[in-house]
């Protein structure tokens, strides 16, 4: 029941909710894995839901808003006096999901030093406080998701292998939106309604020619980005249809020619048709992400800019 609110056309993700349905009533690690905007604590949250735990809490950590200073603290807890400014006792996150489940959200961002201790609570279900001298049990169920390819971050030294195969137990890969065409008509149709509803306002219709476009539009945001491209235009195209017009100008253009790689020399053949630049660029952005899962430090490199530079050109495009 729980999971018909994630319904899907698509083969790959039909397969991936049929999984997600069945480790929901075990107790098992899963470690939710796609692209930014593909849905991951969406179905972290449906989990949750389908769990034997859905009457309990559902704490979520994002990894990536961890304070350096604060991090062990804020997972672990600390009793008064632990540290300089403890002046309370502080139950830490782990421990607030005692009896549910904890999501742990960009896990391939948590600090090198914590890890370890990610681990022991995963194996043992223990954690230690700063200023305590006993572990203290907590029962907790644990998923984690990424964007990241952590194989490549065991590479560097940046993720513990241990706590990989820990949390990998049951993974769980979400197809990007561009991979599940089936899903965005039904999408948009679905938000479109959502919207209209939420902000009280006539029903928008979505038009063939509209649809054929957004049909062949890469969607790097995914789920995330349709979602806020239906909202936008269920408020400006309230009751009315929507046309190519209404879409953004990036949704509309065809995709550019590629250029080929003369292997003699190394460069790139212009296209007899040429190119659009803007468009060129914007596609090597997007492919750089694709190929380096969201890292934007190898992104970079694969592009042969700096990572200030793509950051630069990710905003130019709306792709930040």
């Amino acid at each position: 029941m729980y999971f018909q609110t994630l319904s899907s056309h698509s083969p790959r993700m039909q397969a991936v909710l049929r999984a997600a349905t069945q480790v929901a009533r075990t107790n098992a690690c899963v470690l939710i894995l796609g692209e930014s905007g593909t849905g991951k604590e969406r179905v972290a949250q449906t989990i949750h839901a389908a769990s034997p735990r859905s009457q309990q809490a559902f704490i979520t950590i994002n990894c990536t808003t961890l304070p350096a200073t604060l991090a062990e603290s804020l997972l672990f807890g600390h009793i008064k006096g632990a540290f300089t400014g403890a002046n309370d006792h502080h139950t830490g996150l782990i421990a607030a999901a005692d009896g549910g489940t904890l999501f742990l959200d960009e896990i391939c961002e948590l600090p090198l030093h914590l890890q370890p201790k990610l681990l022991r609570f995963l194996e043992q279900g223990e954690i230690l406080p700063l200023g305590k001298t006993q572990p203290q049990r907590i029962n907790a169920r644990v998923l984690a998701a990424t964007h990241c390819n952590l194989p490549d971050r065991i590479a560097i030294g940046q993720f513990r292998a241990d706590l990989f195969y820990r949390l990998n137990v049951v993974p769980l890969e979400l197809p990007p939106l561009r991979e599940r065409q089936e899903d965005i008509a039904p999408l948009m149709q679905h938000f479109l309604a959502h919207f209209a509803r939420q902000h009280q306002q006539a029903e928008s219709t979505l038009g063939s020619a509209a649809l054929t476009l957004l049909l062949a539009y890469s969607w790097p945001g995914n789920v995330r980005e349709l979602r806020n491209l239906c909202e936008k235009l269920s408020i400006l195209q309230a009751g009315r249809s929507i046309t190519p017009d209404n879409l953004l100008a990036s949704m509309r253009s065809q995709p550019t020619p590629i250029p080929q790689t003369d292997t003699d020399n190394g460069r790139f053949i212009l296209p007899d048709s040429g190119v659009k630049l803007e468009e060129l660029e914007r596609h090597l952005l997007q492919e750089a992400l694709k190929r380096t899962y969201g890292n934007k430090t190898k992104a970079a490199q694969l592009l042969g800019i700096s990572r200030d530079a793509l950051n630069y050109r990710l905003k130019k495009h709306d792709l930040a």
